[in-house]
């Protein structure tokens, strides 16, 4: 390999153990003692799930705003977002999870039918109203809902009726077999909205959001029976048919769906979303290396995570990369994605040592090379 004077270290997190900024450190530590000359810049990388605001507070040299908000079954708590720019030609950032996610309801407490997105419309609707923002940048992974995003429309004014004009709360359990009409009259003025979403699934049928991904949140058979009967009222009452079908409307048990009928937003790729905010692209061609990483280098990963789309602009700009990991399966190994793949999962170490060590780790095989 040719000299080393500039490295770009570009991480996921390593899921349950280090987060996209911890593991980017460590690894640059690591890198440091290697190539002690060389300048090592750190950009975290994520998809739109956990850790996509935090991976942009640098490059967009955003603060924190904190909103009082409600979780998925509507329980006070308050959450973050980020803005960055002048108030009147700020952005905002934020993740679905930071009030909605399934991180903040424990796995006795899960209650699908009752659980929705109100939360993410409550700040939305604190960004724009308290921070006057002129476009929303939504992450949408790791949801505990499949509301079809009504929650999140019912916090900006969208109301949704029974055959008696009477409103209804916005969660599917409540209105299925209820719900008459969708009244968005007085839903309030929206900036645009761009949304990280990384999940092709329509809203219904066999391959979309009940079906895919109810399971995970607590649905049972008859609760996706309930569940799917319910989302498709919303897309009757909505005329929302063709929103429905759009891939990406079934991503955070439809608020994909939600966000694109009720809001405007477009659906793009976490990563496309990502590096354009960031200037990925630039910073990868100012290096000699590109290094990047996550938990689990998988199937999962080749199908357009964080990694490989890393490993795709390094190629486009004649970049070697490196990929560091907890483990590796052999997919990713014998993709060439990567010039190199670190699996610490390879030392024979415990999986319980390498997730409670996996700073250390990273550091010492980065060192290593």
């Amino acid at each position: 390999m040719h000299q080393i004077r500039s490295i770009l270290v570009a991480s996921d997190k390593f899921k349950g153990s280090l987060s996209a900024p911890e593991a980017c450190a460590a690894i640059a530590r690591g890198l440091a003692r290697r190539w002690p000359q060389a300048v090592i810049a750190q950009c975290p990388i994520a998809d739109g799930g956990e850790g996509f605001a935090a991976a942009l507070e640098r490059p967009l040299h955003g603060r924190w705003v904190t909103a009082p908000c409600h979780d998925a079954l509507g329980r006070p708590i308050l959450a973050r977002y980020l803005v960055a720019g002048k108030p009147g030609a700020a952005l905002a950032v934020m993740e679905m999870a930071a009030a909605s996610g399934l991180w903040r309801i424990a796995a006795a407490e899960r209650d699908i039918l009752r659980a929705n997105t109100f939360g993410t419309g409550e700040l939305m609707r604190h960004a724009i109203e308290q921070q006057q923002v002129c476009r929303l940048i939504l992450g949408i992974g790791g949801s505990a809902t499949n509301d079809g995003g009504a929650g999140m429309a019912a916090a900006l004014g969208v109301r949704f009726l029974d055959h008696a004009g009477l409103p209804l709360v916005p969660s599917p359990g409540v209105w299925a077999g209820r719900l008459a009409r969708i009244d968005g009259t007085a839903r309030i003025a929206l900036p645009p909205v761009t949304v990280a979403c990384d999940v092709a699934s329509s809203l219904l049928g066999p391959d979309g959001a009940t079906r895919v991904f109810g399971p995970q949140k607590g649905a049972d058979e008859a609760g996706i029976a309930v569940l799917e009967e319910a989302l498709a009222a919303r897309v009757a009452a909505s005329d929302g048919a063709a929103d429905a079908a759009r891939p990406g409307s079934g991503a955070a048990g439809g608020l994909g769906f939600g966000l694109v009928h009720f809001a405007g937003a477009t659906l793009v790729p976490g990563f496309d979303l990502l590096a354009g905010l960031s200037g990925l692209a630039a910073r990868v061609a100012a290096a000699d290396l590109v290094v990047t990483g996550e938990g689990s280098l998988d199937a999962q990963t080749l199908v357009g995570k964080g990694p490989v789309g890393i490993a795709r602009l390094a190629r486009s700009h004649g970049k070697p990369v490196w990929a560091f990991c907890g483990r590796a399966e052999r997919a990713a190994r014998d993709s060439q994605a990567f010039e190199r793949v670190v699996d610490l999962a390879a030392t024979g170490l415990p999986l319980e040592t390498l997730m409670a060590d996996a700073a250390r780790l990273l550091e010492e095989a980065a060192a290593a090379g």
